[in-house]
C-alpha cells in the first residue's frame, strides 16, 4: 500500500456571530457580506482556547480513528498555523505532549498561511516513504486574526483539522501531490503587527486563481487525471464563492463540491480550512472514491492532492465525531462578547 491518510480529526469551537450582528455593529448591509461572501456565521474561540489547544483536540479525535496508531510510534508532528500563542515557542511540541508521544520525535510549527498544513502533509509523506518514520502527523489549526470593521472580520474563524500519515490500515491513500507557488502580495502580516493585511486587487485572479487552478491542472496533468475521474472536489474556503468558481474554471460539477463546502456556517479557518473540508468528505466517501483537494495559502501557493478511499474507512471514521456534529454544537455571541473571548480590548488583564 502507498502512503496516505491512516486517520484524521477535527475541532471547531462552540461559539458563533452571525454576519449579521457584525454588520449590526457597524452600520454595514449584512447583505453585502452575507450574499457577496456566501457566510452566515463563523466560528470563534472561547477566552481559553488557542491554536494550541484546538491542534490537541483535532489530534486526539485523528488518533481515536488509527487505534493501532500509539502515540508513541509517531515519529513527527507539524503544527501548521499562522495564529500560533507563541511567537517562539512551538505549538508542535506542546501537541506531542498533550497526546503522550515520545520524546523521540520531530517537532515544528510550519507557516505558508493558509496552505502550512498540506505543505506538512507532503513532509510526512517524505518521512514515511523512505522509511525514516512509522507515522507523521500534520496539523491545521487558526484561531484567525482581523482588524474590527474589517472585511476580514467577517469570516476570520476558529479551527483545525489532524491528519495521520503511514502506510498501514490507510483510509485514503494519497496517489499524487503537485504544488504550484509564487511571490504574491495578496495578505500579509508584519512582525509585531496585530493584525494581517490584505491587497484586494491581488486576492482573486493572481492570487487564489491562478494558483489553485494551475496546481489542480498540474496534479491531474502528474497524474493522468481529468476531473471526472474525481467524485468530490475539496478547495481552499476563503468563502463560498470562491471554491465554486475555481471548479468550474476547472470543469468540475459544483455537486462534486459542496459536500465538503463548510465555510458558510463555521467562516474561513485558515489553516484548517481545506483540512475540514477534507474531512467532512472523509465522513460520507464510499471505498473506491477518488477526492481531489488543493488548498491555498496567500503569498503564494498551493498543494493538490489525490485521494483513493479505501474500504478501511468504513470501521474508522464512527470511531470520532464527524464534522457535521460540530457544525451542529453551536451557540451564539452578541459582538460585546465576541471582542472580550478575541482579546480585542488590548492592554486589558484577561
Amino acid at each position: 500500500m502507498n502512503v496516505g491518510i491512516v486517520g484524521y480529526g477535527v475541532y471547531i469551537p462552540i461559539w458563533r456571530i452571525k454576519v449579521d450582528e457584525i454588520a449590526r455593529v457597524w452600520g454595514h448591509d449584512p447583505n453585502t457580506y452575507r450574499e457577496g461572501l456566501g457566510v452566515e456565521e463563523k466560528s470563534v474561540p472561547s477566552i481559553d482556547e488557542d491554536t494550541a489547544t484546538i491542534a490537541v483536540e483535532a489530534a486526539r479525535n485523528a488518533l481515536r480513528r488509527a487505534p493501532e496508531v500509539s502515540p508513541n510510534s509517531i515519529g513527527a508532528i507539524y503544527v501548521g498555523s499562522e495564529s500560533h500563542p507563541y511567537a517562539v515557542k512551538p505549538t508542535a511540541a506542546t501537541v506531542a505532549e498533550a497526546i503522550g508521544a515520545t520524546p523521540s520525535l520531530t517537532a515544528a510549527d510550519t507557516e505558508f498561511a493558509c496552505k502550512a498544513a498540506t505543505a506538512a502533509i507532503q513532509a510526512c509523506m517524505g518521512l514515511v516513504s523512505s522509511g525514516y518514520i512509522d507515522y507523521g502527523m500534520s496539523i491545521g489549526a487558526d484561531t484567525a486574526q482581523a482588524s474590527p470593521m474589517d472585511a476580514l472580520e467577517y469570516t476570520a474563524a476558529a479551527g483545525g483539522a489532524a491528519y495521520i500519515v503511514g502506510r498501514r490500515n490507510v483510509i485514503a491513500e494519497i496517489e499524487c501531490t503537485y504544488s504550484y507557488t509564487q511571490d504574491v502580495p495578496d495578505f500579509w502580516r508584519r512582525d509585531g503587527d496585530i493584525y494581517p493585511r490584505h491587497a484586494g486587487r491581488f486576492t482573486g485572479e493572481p492570487g487564489y486563481f491562478e494558483h489553485v487552478v494551475k496546481c489542480t491542472l498540474g496534479l491531474m496533468e502528474k497524474a493522468g487525471l481529468k476531473p471526472s475521474d474525481f467524485d468530490y472536489a475539496v478547495f481552499h474556503q476563503p468563502n463560498a464563492k470562491y471554491p465554486l468558481r475555481a471548479a468550474a474554471m476547472i470543469g468540475i460539477p459544483a455537486d462534486k463540491v459542496k459536500p465538503g463546502l463548510v465555510v458558510q456556517w463555521i467562516g474561513n479557518t485558515y489553516s484548517g480550512s481545506s483540512l475540514i473540508g477534507l474531512a467532512a468528505v472523509l465522513d460520507t466517501a464510499k471505498p473506491g472514491q477518488r477526492i481531489l483537494m488543493t488548498s491555498y495559502g496567500s503569498g503564494a501557493g498551493s498543494d493538490s492532492f489525490s485521494l483513493l478511499v479505501t474500504d478501511v474507512i468504513e470501521e474508522k471514521r464512527r470511531l470520532a465525531p464527524p464534522v457535521s456534529y460540530y457544525l451542529e454544537r453551536r451557540m451564539y455571541l452578541d459582538y460585546a462578547t465576541y471582542i472580550k473571548l478575541r482579546r480585542m480590548f488590548k492592554g486589558v488583564e484577561y
